[in-house]
């Protein structure tokens, strides 16, 4: 029996796998073409993208929604005063997903 890369990944609320690619390039241009309203945050000294997810959507694994709209890739910590945004849940869960 072959197991494929992302099979034992959770699936996330938008229909897809933690760990795919996938999304990132969608959530990317649906911003660009305005698709995918955002919210701009400068990120704090004590905040990380989980801790953001967490207190945007209720859900701090959706922390690489906030990565992905703003470039950062796959890191939770930012340095403090770096420009975030915040993509809408709802356009990107109906482009995505």
């Amino acid at each position: 029996m072959t197991i494929k890369r992302y099979e034992r990944t959770p699936v996330v609320g938008l229909n897809f796998r933690y760990g795919t690619s996938f999304a990132i390039p969608v959530i990317r241009a649906g911003i660009a073409s305005g698709a995918i309203r955002t919210r701009e945050v400068i990120l704090l000294q004590t905040e990380r993208l989980d801790i953001l997810a967490g207190k945007e959507y209720g859900d701090g694994t959706l922390w690489w929604l906030i990565g992905a709209a703003s470039n950062i890739g796959w890191g939770l910590q930012v340095p403090p005063g770096t420009k975030i945004l915040i993509p809408n849940l709802k356009d990107v869960s109906d482009i995505v997903g």
